[in-house]
């Protein structure tokens, strides 16, 4: 631990039992100090933030307003082809530049005082700047590019578009690694549509979204529609991989072709599980009536790129999410579906299909907006206690079997390292 991380440790509200991955202080979920401090050394510190995709910004002009943790963001493609992202604030009196989710422009100007910026986030307008009829107006040593909203690096990969205040964040592919670059790529390896887009308000602080996304444990116990209808079981061929700094994972499974192997598999029956049951049956089976698309048998791989990105293929419905916290108990979770640019129309109607499987009232996900509120609102007053992470172990490294919490603790690896606690 550098000295400066020390010293950050001693004055953090919250304490921390050693430094083990295994307990997760409740107090973590709630304080507000802990908050802020997320803010500057996550969110503005040397992290890689989704922003939104490159086929989102089609042509020069066409822009899009989102948000890095709570600090609001505008993303634009410029004359010259390339992604730009700064600040969504005026540098007069702070007001939002951009006030729409999306559109085309050719330069931003604010509603406030028509303060003018480029498609690049720099300053090139004051309106009266020279005051008028030879009175006010900005004194004449008014330097215009020294002022202006802060702005991100970008970075593309596989349409991805990623943004980071920080000087210092290492380059994408590095920040990912191998692994986790590879699983991308095995997805998004060719030109996708936006084919659907929602926004979802989650009653629990970002880092417990961030968690279940993660908790390959949780799945099949939380979620009945996947146990019932056999798409997700721990005792299902998949496994788990973490990446080095425990930041990014990723889970996946495969579902069992033979049906003697699920005739076999009566490990939910045996522990008593309400996910294991048979009384219930979809009315239109078609909605599980997919396609082989990557021929490595994996029909469900869950991928997570710290600090709030999710990358998902269940079955054939394809996603990404962006999870961004709104204080300490709410945080928002952005969905944007996708197809590929190459669908045929039969194909296009299965994604369709399929995307009623998640999302707020998801048959499968539904539970996920709900289960964080359960936990905000059980651990309100515990903030002396701690979650007992040890499924699996004590480490953050992946393997096969998902009946583990080692995404979990990569997850507190990498905060904890951020946080310098």
């Amino acid at each position: 631990m550098t000295p400066e991380q020390a010293a950050a440790s001693a004055s953090h509200p919250i304490h921390w039992a050693g430094p083990g991955l295994t307990r997760v202080p409740f107090a973590v979920y709630g304080d507000a100090a802990t908050e802020q401090a997320e803010q500057q050394r996550i969110f503005h510190g040397p992290t890689w933030n989704y922003l939104c995709l490159d086929v989102e910004l089609p042509e020069p002009g066409c822009f899009r307003s989102t948000f890095v943790g709570v600090t609001p963001v505008v993303v634009v493609r410029d004359a010259d082809g390339e992604i730009y992202a700064f600040e969504n604030r005026c540098a007069h009196r702070g007001a939002l530049i951009v006030l729409d989710k999306a559109g085309k422009t050719g330069n931003f100007q604010c509603v406030y005082h028509a303060w003018s910026y480029s498609r690049q986030g720099d300053l090139i307008g004051v309106a009266f700047e020279g005051g008028v009829k030879g009175q006010g107006g900005m004194p004449p040593g008014f330097c215009k590019a020294e002022h202006g909203p802060r702005k991100l690096r970008v970075a593309v990969y596989c349409g991805l578009v990623f943004g980071s205040f920080h000087d210092e964040v290492p380059p994408i592919e590095e920040y990912l690694g191998d692994e986790i670059c590879a699983r991308i790529e095995r997805v998004l390896h060719k030109p996708v549509q936006v084919i659907g887009r929602f926004s979802q308000a989650l009653p629990n602080n970002w880092k417990l979204y961030a968690e279940n996304v993660r908790d390959s444990y949780h799945a099949s116990l939380l979620h009945l529609f996947f146990t019932t209808f056999e798409l997700n079981r721990l005792s299902q061929k998949g496994g788990v991989i973490v990446s080095e700094d425990g930041a990014h994972h990723v889970s996946y499974s495969m579902i069992e072709a033979d049906a003697q192997d699920k005739a076999k598999d009566t490990s939910y029956r045996e522990q008593g599980l309400r996910s294991d049951t048979d009384r219930y049956r979809l009315k239109d089976p078609s909605l599980l009536q997919g396609f082989v698309e990557y021929g490595d048998g994996v029909t469900l791989q869950i991928l997570s790129v710290f600090p709030g990105f999710v990358l998902q293929q269940i079955q054939n419905c394809l996603a990404v999410r962006q999870l961004l916290p709104q204080g300490t108990g709410r945080s928002e979770l952005n969905w944007t579906y996708l197809g590929y640019a190459d669908d045929t129309p039969e194909q296009r109607r299965v994604r369709l299909k399929q995307s009623n499987l998640v999302g707020p009232a998801g048959f499968i996900s539904m539970e996920d907006g709900a289960v964080g509120g359960f936990v905000q609102r059980g651990v309100a007053g515990a903030r002396e206690f701690a979650a007992v992470v040890e499924m699996g172990g004590d480490n953050a490294r992946g393997g096969e079997g998902r009946a583990t919490e080692a995404s979990v603790r990569g997850f507190w690896k990498a905060w904890r390292g951020h946080m310098g606690v």
